[in-house]
């Protein structure tokens, strides 16, 4: 338990377990395994303040995972919070099929602004899934506009994830996700991923990624006559470990969708809004997709919201008095006014406090105090990019994840590996203090999961 928490008061411990067992008797909860909600019942969250999720008792949890990798600046942020409420007052809602509001096109113009105007339209849309189906499609409809309705097929990474619904899946190479629904979905191309973790003796992360490159190069030299899109997450390959790759792949991937007449789909759902260390991940290798998904952090972590921006060239090959050849994809709550007005206090945000130098601060404290605590501890390839750290643990055991989840619970964190991999991707509002607290319980919850042998031998190598 954190220092910080309070001891839970009979009530207050009462509640939480009315709340679990409401939880569980109704609430369908996603990405978990609903036979090991006995187990693992839902931690009950009340209230959030900063980098801090607090339960009906007290008890302070520091969200190490930015909750499902959404929240930017902390919850419930006076800023975002001020600007929520004076829109609300103003205009919650209004359908963008036939009208349009001042947050959906400002966010827009900014956004677009930032990308130096090479990314001037954004289509809205509601979550990051959807916003990678409508990149697809997108795609798929360019190509069939310009004559070339051939070109129908995708170019995906091994290990790559880019959601769950039917198209997203069509893309994504994670066993677990995709392979019940394998009937329903078609197959995209798969290619090696440029993950550095997978160097040979003698290479370094760029030579991962020229091999990787080379593997794609030879793909689309054979069948680019039939292939719309190739579709990447920048830099970092989020749900398959946090597997991280050098931006030469991005450099060579542009080069090579040039070169073939391919479209390049940029999922930054993510890694996106400053977590990879620039706003725009793609900014990195200094180039620029045909179509960027940004979702997640976009409204700070407050509502759902996604987007996919694209070149003025693309959007005007749907500008036509033919119905057939516009995009008529939409969704009830497109461009939603709250949603957006989030994403516009977000963007203040990072313009008023110089959020991504200081982000470089706190991401160097996180990695050297890791640096320093892991010593021999059984793990390997610590990496980081921006505010994303990862490390993966040898020989992590059945129900890793679950078991450290828990564990951590009692440190006062939330965590949740993937598979071996333990991943640190705070809000950016985390402080000094709160790093060494969460750098700190991270390393007691691995001394508690991991493989009681390399555990004892990592207390003895200290001791020694």
């Amino acid at each position: 338990m954190s220092p910080a928490s309070p001891s839970p008061s009979p009530t207050a411990a009462s509640r939480n377990a009315d709340w679990q067992q409401r939880s569980r008797r109704h609430v369908w909860h996603p990405c978990t395994q609903s036979s090991r909600l006995d187990a693992v019942p839902p931690l009950p969250i009340a209230r959030g303040e900063g980098v801090w999720l607090i339960d009906h008792d007290g008890r302070r949890y520091l969200d190490a995972t930015s909750s499902w990798w959404v929240n930017l600046f902390g919850h419930a942020h006076p800023a975002i919070n001020a600007a929520l409420k004076q829109q609300v007052d103003v205009l919650p809602h209004v359908m963008l099929a036939g009208c349009t509001h001042a947050p959906a096109v400002e966010l827009a113009e900014r956004l677009g602004a930032l990308t130096g105007g090479v990314l001037g339209h954004c289509f809205y849309a509601s979550d990051g899934a959807s916003a990678v189906e409508i990149a697809l499609k997108m795609s798929f409809h360019a190509w069939r506009n310009a004559g070339r309705g051939g070109k129908r097929r995708f170019v995906a990474l091994r290990q790559g994830y880019h959601g769950e619904t039917l198209g997203a899946l069509h893309v994504t190479d994670v066993a677990v996700f995709r392979d019940a629904y394998a009937p329903l979905l078609g197959d995209a191309h798969l290619v090696p991923s440029p993950d550095a973790r997978g160097a040979q003796p003698g290479e370094d992360a760029a030579a991962v990624a020229q091999r990787a490159a080379d593997a794609l190069g030879a793909l689309l030299a054979e069948q680019h006559d039939g292939i719309a899109a190739v579709i990447v997450e920048p830099l970092v390959q989020c749900a398959a470990g946090m597997a991280m790759h050098d931006p030469e792949y991005l450099r060579r991937v542009r080069a090579l969708c040039d070169r073939y007449g391919v479209h390049l789909i940029a999922d930054e759902i993510a890694v996106g809004c400053g977590r990879s260390g620039s706003f725009f991940a793609c900014e990195q290798a200094g180039i620029w997709p045909d179509f960027l998904c940004l979702s997640k952090g976009i409204s700070g972590g407050y509502l759902p919201l996604a987007l996919v921006m694209t070149r003025e060239a693309i959007y005007q090959g749907f500008v036509d008095d033919d119905v057939a050849r516009s995009f008529l994809h939409s969704h009830s709550y497109t461009g939603n006014a709250l949603a957006c007005r989030a994403a516009l206090a977000t963007l203040d945000l990072f313009e008023r406090e110089d959020v991504l130098n200081r982000n470089r601060t706190r991401a160097a404290r996180i990695l050297q105090r890791l640096q320093e605590g892991l010593g021999v501890r059984p793990v390997d390839h610590l990496r980081q990019r921006g505010m994303i750290t990862a490390f993966d643990v040898r020989e992590p055991g059945e129900r890793f994840a679950e078991r450290f989840h828990l564990a951590a619970r009692s440190e006062g964190l939330l965590m949740r590996p993937i598979g071996g991999t333990v991943y640190l991707m705070p809000p950016y509002a985390i402080g000094d203090g709160e790093i060494d607290r969460l750098v700190e319980g991270t390393l007691a919850t691995l001394d508690a999961v991991a493989a009681p042998h390399a555990a004892k031998e990592a207390r003895d190598v200290a001791l020694a």
